[in-house]
């Protein structure tokens, strides 16, 4: 019986993050549709007080390590080499953080290595000198060393052939969850009947303060904007910026799947200011309940969406189209997005398409 190894992730259950949620269903698409094999997948003791042997038929083993940071190396590899160890047939690594030991673990074992690169990260602002210089070499590393690469975005995809003169898989992530769970009230506050809606880690390159500014000087319009406000200055001076502003509303983070999407069925618009990471779980989420979405234009934006939806430069840009839009634009572009999300962004195609590239399906 072949197995599949999961590696990179904190780990199953889970409530929120993108690997996470992508390898809780990996797991789940294993066992409702009782593919052949054993799923293992690899996670953090140190998040997880309780540490059930198996999560949805998968097999779990916890590594003592924290999976994020600097640990996330060693957690990577650690969890790589017990995977072979374990005699795995294939393994799905998803990030580079321990991408180093590629190469050792294609010389210790017959298993087919396959990697999500994740979303360029030595690229992003927040990484810089030496950090940046390892990401990238790590990503060098997956790339070259991987049996297949897999690519979240097609600009992702883009950045692959022309950096190293390889093809790489393009499968993004699943949304269709957000609307698996009843829908729960938000009761912490009172929101406005009309809102627009954001939803991101605060962070610079999510453009926050673009998206802050331009709302700050429309009124017709609330935001209703949900992230880890606390979390960092630059999102504590924000909040602090801007909390005399009657129509802006700032939520701290939601994890309740019930909550979120009675906060997303109920807003007008979302509006989308991520820059970099490639395609966003989030974006793919909210594409799936079929309302307009405005989104920052970067290639990663246009890709995810393909070109669908509205889109916005500048603070000026954001509260233009804000103003502007009219009801057949709300129908038409929530409409195109819906039918994206059927087509593209369902754990069935996705969960296909990663057992397929392990090859723990047949198929094209």
């Amino acid at each position: 019986m072949k197995t599949l190894a999961v590696v990179g992730s904190v780990g199953i259950p889970t409530s929120y993050g993108g690997f996470e949620t992508l390898a809780e269903n990996l797991a789940r698409f294993h066992q409702h549709y009782k593919l052949p094999g054993r799923l293992v997948v690899y996670c953090s003791a140190k998040s997880y007080a309780l540490r059930p042997s198996t999560y949805l038929g998968a097999k779990l083993r916890y590594v003592g390590l924290n999976a994020n940071g600097v640990s996330s190396i060693f957690y990577d590899v650690v969890s790589l080499l017990s995977a072979i160890r374990h005699g795995s047939d294939a393994i799905v690594l998803l990030g580079v953080s321990g991408a180093t030991a590629l190469p050792l673990v294609r010389l210790l074992s017959q298993a087919r290595i396959v990697t999500n690169i994740d979303g360029i990260e030595w690229k992003r602002e927040k990484w810089k000198g030496l950090a940046r210089w390892f990401l990238r070499f790590s990503e060098k590393v997956a790339v070259r060393f991987s049996h297949a690469v897999i690519a979240d975005n097609g600009g992702i995809a883009q950045h692959v052939v022309e950096s190293y003169g390889r093809d790489c898989h393009v499968i993004a992530y699943g949304g269709d969850h957000a609307l698996s769970v009843a829908a729960r009230p938000y009761l912490d506050a009172a929101l406005p009947t009309r809102y627009a809606l954001a939803l991101c880690r605060i962070e610079p390159e999510n453009n926050v303060a673009m998206v802050l500014e331009a709302f700050a000087a429309q009124s017709d319009l609330p935001l209703v904007f949900v992230g880890n406000w606390q979390n960092s200055h630059f999102g504590q001076v924000l909040r602090q910026r801007y909390a005399a502003v009657a129509h802006l509303h700032f939520l701290d983070p939601i994890y309740d799947l019930g909550v979120l999407r009675t906060l997303r069925e109920n807003a007008t618009l979302y509006i989308h200011g991520h820059s970099a990471g490639g395609t966003n779980p989030s974006l793919v989420e909210m594409m799936h309940f079929g309302l307009p979405i405005l989104a920052y234009d970067c290639i990663f934006n246009r890709h995810t969406t393909d070109g669908k939806a509205l889109f916005f430069k500048d603070a000026p840009t954001l509260s233009a189209a804000v103003n502007a839009l009219t009801s057949s634009e709300v129908a038409e572009v929530g409409a195109s997005m819906r039918r994206i999300a059927l087509e593209r962004y369902t754990w069935d195609v996705i969960g296909t398409a990663y057992f397929r590239l392990a090859g723990m399906i047949k198929g094209e």
